[in-house]
């Protein structure tokens, strides 16, 4: 097992990364000070929970714990507010109280979906992060939980950080190819923003990390996190530094929204959104070359790289001046200056995003 944390004061945290780690999930939860008399919830979604809930759920059982469970749809679609007053049900009917704890398992919508509800019932209890695909090592780290709204994505939500997050990559084996793909592709993120070394690595370890070699994975999930524990650390709540993490998120974002959270996985229009603002650091002056790499990396891990031309222009841009990075009357975009460096742009022509998205939906 490998342990980063991220230093936050008094509400620093873990992050454990290993093999078979969810087999000791009841002694962790003991040495987090998580007491068996108040009734736990455990949220997971359709795909993962015929997978691991029951396991789980036997598992803190056998430890002594209380256990209710919330299966949603899995999806996009279950950030919702609707869904997350069914849960909240269900933590009611239950019995929560202030000494509860929310244990999320699964990916990046159970992630942030019941880490919203942990943030808001009873004007916040514990939360623990236990995601279960590659994706998640962003969105797990970092307490940025939220629902999405019908026209923009996370527009409600809080900062609320976990216990702890605990991840198992046992659990990544069996996930589909498409998702291991749009996983990698918030993975190598993290290398384009701020670690030229490590999207070396990957670009290296294309082949086994697409075949989730064991020890290729767990080393860059620990790497991969450790970046966003790093830059987390240093801003908690998004006053400067953290923004560098939305690269790729601007247009992503706008992506998912336009095509109704169902058409593309998040990784894959992050991937998008990725050579667009390489395309945008081209046209503020910076060398077409980090266009052309980011592409080609990308395309190795089999991820789209261009806007599907069905999409509307217009409710793309509709949808970017929507988004929480519409900063006064200014698009923010995160704009790589090189491969590993990233600046936070705030001048950025809205002409010049919608030229970058006429070309990537004309190009092959």
């Amino acid at each position: 097992m490998k342990e980063l944390k991220v230093e936050l004061g008094e509400r620093s945290y873990p992050i454990y990364v290993g093999d078979g780690l969810l087999n000791d999930i009841a002694t962790t939860l003991a040495k987090h000070k998580i007491g068996t008399k108040s009734p736990l919830l455990l949220v997971s979604d359709t795909n993962i929970a015929k997978l691991y809930l029951e396991q789980v759920k036997s598992l803190l059982e056998a430890g002594g714990y209380r256990v209710a469970t919330a299966v949603v749809a899995a999806g996009e679609k279950s950030k919702s507010l609707a869904v997350m007053e069914d849960i909240i049900t269900v933590a009611l009917e239950a019995g929560l109280d202030r000494n509860s704890a929310v244990i999320a398992l699964g990916g990046g919508v159970v992630g942030d979906l019941a880490g919203f509800v942990a943030a808001s019932y009873m004007r916040g209890v514990r939360f623990v992060q236990i995601p279960t695909t590659i994706l998640a090592h962003d969105s797990s780290v970092g307490g940025k939980v939220a629902v999405n709204h019908k026209l923009a994505k996370n527009v409600i939500g809080a900062f609320h950080q976990p216990e702890f997050v605990l991840y198992d990559i046992a659990t990544l084996k069996s996930l589909p190819e498409r998702e291991v793909r749009a996983g990698l592709s918030e993975l190598v993120k993290e290398g384009f923003i701020l670690d030229r070394g490590f999207v070396e690595y990957c670009d290296a370890n294309a082949e086994r990390l697409l075949a989730l070699d064991s020890e290729a994975l767990e080393h860059a999930l620990y790497i991969g996190c450790g970046v966003k524990a790093k830059v987390v650390s240093e801003d908690e709540k998004e006053g400067g530094l953290r923004a560098i993490l939305n690269l790729g998120h601007t247009i992503g974002h706008a992506l998912e929204a336009v095509a109704g959270y169902g058409e593309l996985l998040h990784g894959e229009a992050i991937a998008i959104g990725m050579v667009g603002a390489a395309r945008l650091s081209e046209k503020l002056g910076n060398p077409g070359s980090i266009a052309v790499e980011t592409e080609r990396i990308l395309r190795k891990f089999g991820l789209p790289v261009r806007i599907p031309a069905h999409m509307d222009t217009d409710a793309i841009m509709s949808a970017m001046m929507h988004d929480k990075k519409f900063l006064e009357g200014t698009m923010v975009f995160i704009i790589p200056t090189e491969i590993g460096k990233v600046e936070i742009n705030k001048t950025v022509s809205i002409e010049s995003v919608r030229e970058v998205v006429e070309r990537l939906k004309r190009e092959d």
